[in-house]
């Protein structure tokens, strides 16, 4: 019997600069995820919840709040960018290009644009991305810079986490 132990996404070793990841996941977004994420974060503009509010703006429906759908895309790259990441160091440039609407789609693609080192932690390297978040159409509706600092392989930081079953091994 062979047990593999609990692991998912990249370590720093395995970012090359030019390659482009295609996040596996999209994510729909409906009426309850927009009006809840509004409302928790205590954003007071009407054109995220109400509709006959929304339907005199120029757009003419409830937009999504931007901050949910940023960290939609930025979940999605997950997977891929900073799963096995310690700390996120910025994102830069961050441009909302298109709207997003309740029952949009939306996918995430990063680039890798640079890779290096850390000086003070040699245990990790530092990763530079290019995300971008498409909807279903394939309308380019964000995008943003991310440095994420991102364990090398060999680092103990994520290893031996799952705890032992005081009942013995999964037999």
């Amino acid at each position: 019997m062979t047990v593999h132990a609990a692991h998912l996404g990249r370590y720093y070793e395995d970012f090359v600069v030019g390659d482009v990841f295609q996040h596996p996941l999209g994510r729909t977004i409906s009426e309850a995820d927009n009006t809840w994420f509004t409302l928790l974060t205590m954003n007071t503009n009407q054109n995220h919840f109400n509709a006959h509010f929304a339907a005199r703006a120029p757009v003419g429906k409830i937009i999504v709040n931007s901050g949910l759908s940023v960290a939609i895309v930025l979940g999605l790259s997950v997977i891929d960018v900073s799963q096995n990441a310690s700390m996120n160091l910025g994102w830069d440039e961050i441009r909302l290009t298109h709207p997003v609407f309740i029952g949009d789609t939306l996918y995430a693609e990063s680039l890798v644009e640079a890779v290096r080192e850390s000086r003070s932690r040699p245990y990790a390297g530092i990763v530079t991305c290019r995300t971008r978040g498409l909807n279903q159409d394939g309308d380019e509706v964000m995008s943003w810079r991310r440095s994420v600092m991102v364990y090398k392989r060999e680092a103990p930081h994520d290893k031996g986490f799952f705890p032992v079953a005081k009942n013995g091994p999964l037999a």
